[in-house]
């Protein structure tokens, strides 16, 4: 629709230059730039507003909404982080109203006939993507809930129907939940920003799954990574920036351990970022690194800060307010500010803010972040350094004990309340109650993830389970938690004594008469183990009988994917639910 002047919400602009006002009920900002025009549409929703049993429905969204805008010239994007969720665009007027009037057209009326295309899009653009270092640090910090999503793949997408996106548009991409910028002095003609109704959403809660901190966990070869999570401040920016610097020095310039040594600073919703530090090593030096890498950390914490240090980064942090489009170059930043409710600082503010950091600040900041620091390290343990390794699974539950195939001393315990897996290096257990996700496959299969991260694939091939072993999970967990998967191809099912490559290398050499054999000695042993099952069934007590004749098997491993094969001790160490 066509701006009217005269009814037109009044517009305000500050001392820098950026003009307040409404677009259909949208926040907007507007600022002058040469060149073309570039906007940006953010949504208060991202990963973190989701469950793992509905993760990934904010990017469909995200894609649903840009599908009508095909393959044309213009240049533009969408992109879904932990709390927001951006579609940008840059060309001329025309252009920009063009694709935020699409966007917003879209979202009313989502093109849920492509649904189940962008479903198979998005699991290809996941199968793409790489790991970077660090990977794993949101799952250890926040579980399998709000931020710690961000490391798991998007599970939900199997059971996510027309109506589930359509409902999630409706109510997350609403106006009150949405601000555009621009870099226009003003707003082009023929804008229309019409979406439903809403509600501003404050970003979520963070969960933790860390029972203490300072903490660290074993993670890849080749790196060490360091996160916390501190209150936003300028103070706080700054220190990054030094820490970075006295990184690069010592591991680097220094000790020659490093080729990448730096230190960044994100903000993570209203009130707190996240400081991110990191340096890589080869195999051979990485136990020089890691000690390096805690002295540098030790250093900082005991105050001793170069002035010089700071002075270089104020200076350069000065620079950010010498564009000659200040006011333009200030718009993404302030937009943001503005969707999460938090201060924005003027110009003036900002400078007197920068100069005003001491070495003392520093310091603080330096032992608030030690405090909070969670680090993945390289081989092996770092306790030394007064870091406690970063969690363990809940005990085991007391149930009914079902041994694996090929190995006893590995055994899966079923109890009413949860479900554990017990091996002669470590345990995992996931609560019912506290069950994330329960991925359920028609052969079987349930892959249960506990809101602590920790999971279990259970394969009915790989362990003596019995009838009904199956009861207390699907009566225990949490309908919402539940989502129902497609049939597997068979040759990925895991078969004892193969491993998956051999599976998928066995399958296409099997004839019609072995395959008849198979499932007329199958028939009989089930039918045989059936029976047998009953009898054990009736006669015990079964959350805490000892084991009868069983069929079947439990296998669990560290990716979503069920059957790719990984030990148990590496399953153990690395928990790793969300990755394949």
């Amino acid at each position: 629709m066509d701006i009217d002047t005269t009814t037109a919400p009044t517009a305000t602009t500050d001392e820098d230059g950026l003009t307040t006002t409404t677009v259909d009920g949208v926040r907007t900002l507007l600022a002058p730039r040469s060149g073309p025009v570039t906007a940006g549409l953010l949504f208060r929703v991202g990963r973190a507003d989701e469950t793992l049993a509905t993760s990934g429905i904010t990017h469909l969204v995200e894609h649903l909404a840009l599908h009508r805008h095909g393959m044309g010239d213009l240049h533009y994007n969408g992109a879904t982080a932990a709390a927001h969720t951006l579609f940008a665009v840059t060309g001329t007027a025309a252009d920009v109203v063009e694709y935020l009037n699409g966007v917003c057209a879209a979202l009313r009326e989502l093109p849920v006939e492509r649904l189940e295309t962008e479903k198979e899009i998005l699991r290809t653009e996941a199968a793409g993507r790489g790991r970077g270092p660090g990977h794993g640090t949101e799952l250890w910090r926040y579980g399998a809930r709000s931020y710690g999503l961000v490391d798991f793949a998007e599970t939900g997408l199997h059971a996510i129907t027309a109506e589930d996106v359509r409902a999630w548009a409706r109510t997350r991409f609403t106006a009150q939940n949405a601000v555009l910028w621009i870099t226009s002095d003003t707003l082009p003609e023929g804008l229309n920003l019409t979406l439903p109704a809403g509600e501003w959403r404050p970003a979520p809660e963070p969960t933790s799954a860390l029972p203490t901190t300072p903490a660290y966990y074993q993670g890849d070869d080749g790196a060490i990574v360091l996160t916390s999570v501190l209150p936003r401040s300028t103070g706080a920016r700054l220190f990054a920036d030094v820490l970075g610097k006295e990184l690069f020095r010592e591991l680097r310039q220094k000790g020659g351990y490093s080729y990448t040594a730096a230190a960044e600073y994100h903000p993570r919703d209203t009130d707190h970022a996240t400081v991110v530090a990191y340096a890589d090593a080869l195999p051979a030096k990485q136990d020089a690194l890691v000690g390096a890498f805690v002295d540098v950390l030790a250093k900082l914490r005991a105050g001793r800060i170069e002035q010089a240090d700071l002075d270089a980064v104020r200076a350069s942090a000065l620079t950010q307010f010498d564009s000659p489009d200040l006011a333009a170059a200030l718009l993404p930043a302030a937009a943001m500010d503005l969707l999460m409710r938090h201060r924005h600082l003027s110009v003036a503010r900002a400078r007197a803010e920068i100069e005003a950091v001491t070495v003392a600040d520093l310091h603080r900041v330096a032992q608030d972040l030690w405090a909070d620091a969670l680090v993945q390290v390289p081989g092996r343990g770092v306790d030394w350094a007064g870091l406690t390794a970063a969690a363990a699974s809940p005990e085991i539950v007391t149930g009914r004990r079902y041994s694996a195939l090929e190995d006893g001393s590995v055994a899966l315990l079923v109890a009413k309340d949860g479900i554990s897996l017990v091996t002669p290096n470590g345990h995992a257990t996931v609560r019912y109650a506290d069950c994330a996700l329960m991925q359920v496959f028609p052969d079987g299969a349930r892959h249960l993830v506990g809101n602590d991260g920790f999971s279990i694939t259970v394969e009915p091939t790989l362990f003596r389970l019995t009838l009904g072993w199956l009861a207390p999970l699907d009566a225990g967990v949490p309908p919402a938690s539940v989502v129902r998967m497609p049939p597997r191809d068979p040759a990925r099912i895991p078969q004892p004594g193969r491993t998956h490559d051999q599976r998928r290398a066995a399958a296409p050499a099997r004839s019609g008469a072995v395959t008849a054999w198979i499932w007329l000695l199958g028939t009989l042993t089930v039918l045989l183990t059936v029976f047998t099952g009953v009898v054990a069934f009736v006669q015990t007590d079964a959350e805490l009988s000892p084991e009868g004749p069983d069929w079947a098997a439990v296998f669990f491993s560290s990716l979503l994917t069920a059957g790719c094969g990984y030990p148990w001790i590496e399953y153990l160490r690395k928990r790793r639910r969300g990755e394949g």
